[in-house]
């Protein structure tokens, strides 16, 4: 709900917080004069939670073949974005993904971010990285360009997922690999799987089924 800061110069204005039931601060000051002289001045200011942040659906990535990839093409899909390794404990959640992106293909976009911020686990290039996916887990659903997931030259995109000042839902970390952020139709962040939680979990079923 809006603020309002009303500056009043000699006149009480209660009917004007009757009528309007908002936070309003009161400066009066009453001149020497027979005559008080009105002017109110009304400053409408917007909460911090209000003001526009970056969409989801407003940036722009690279695939792992360096192709441009618009998240604009993602409005009305639930998305899951998931950092993704080679050589981790989770990597078998190759599958699972896979699976699942199989599954609900349609209503459900995962991407996958290769990331080697944990323990040097995906030090492959580009290419080795797809032909690891594919002759292991025959992945399909979109892989992304290597990116850096924490730390000083985390991407963008994973500023604006973990910053509750950015995403006005929440604040969190990526802790390890196979971190997964759950999206709404609309661009909003739903919630954060860790990496022990499955794909099709109960909490992303129940994301999946909500409308």
């Amino acid at each position: 709900m809006p603020h309002a800061v009303l500056y009043n110069f000699g006149v009480k204005l209660q009917p004007f917080t009757e009528l309007y039931p908002i936070p309003v601060v009161y400066l009066s000051k009453h001149s020497g004069m027979k005559h008080h002289t009105l002017l109110t001045v009304l400053i409408i200011t917007l909460p911090m939670a209000a003001v526009s942040q970056t969409s989801f659906h407003d940036f722009k990535v690279k695939t792992l073949e360096g192709a441009d990839f618009d998240f604009a093409s993602l409005k009305g899909k639930k998305v899951m974005i998931v950092n993704v390794a080679s050589k981790c404990g989770f990597t078998p959640q190759y599958k699972d993904l896979e699976e699942m992106y199989k599954k609900y293909q349609g209503d459900l976009v995962i991407i996958g971010f290769p990331a080697n911020n944990f323990a040097g686990q995906e030090p492959g290039t580009a290419a080795e990285i797809r032909r690891f996916c594919s002759a292991n887990y025959g992945v399909t659903f979109p892989l992304m360009e290597k990116i850096s997931v924490k730390g000083d030259d985390m991407h963008p995109l994973y500023k604006w997922l973990t910053s509750k000042s950015l995403n006005g839902v929440m604040d969190s970390e990526v802790k390890w690999n196979f971190q997964k952020y759950l999206i709404d139709e609309n661009g909003k962040l739903v919630d954060v799987m860790y990496s022990k939680e499955k794909p099709e979990s109960e909490k992303s079923l129940k994301w999946l089924s909500a409308r």
